[in-house]
């Protein structure tokens, strides 16, 4: 499963990349969820407001920040 956090410029941004590395683990994904700050990357998954995550290459979530719980949820969902 491959996870990418979205955004790097804001405290928001770098939380939601935290948290997404600590559901992660506690999903037993053993992958490293990766953080991308490059604007043009960002607006190639057509998200216009971060932070936000990516899950497979699929837009989860755009323009909030969210907890460790709510990731964790997601991400139990795609496996």
């Amino acid at each position: 499963m491959k996870i990418i956090a979205l955004g790097g410029c804001c405290s928001k941004s770098q939380q939601n990349f935290e948290n997404a590395k600590i559901a992660a683990k506690n999903c037993g994904i053993s992958e490293a969820v990766e953080q991308e700050k490059d604007f043009e990357k960002i607006m190639a998954y057509g998200v216009m407001a971060t932070p936000a995550l990516v899950i497979d290459n699929n837009v989860v979530s755009m323009g909030r920040m969210l907890t460790v719980e709510q990731i964790e949820k997601i991400i139990k969902m795609k496996q």
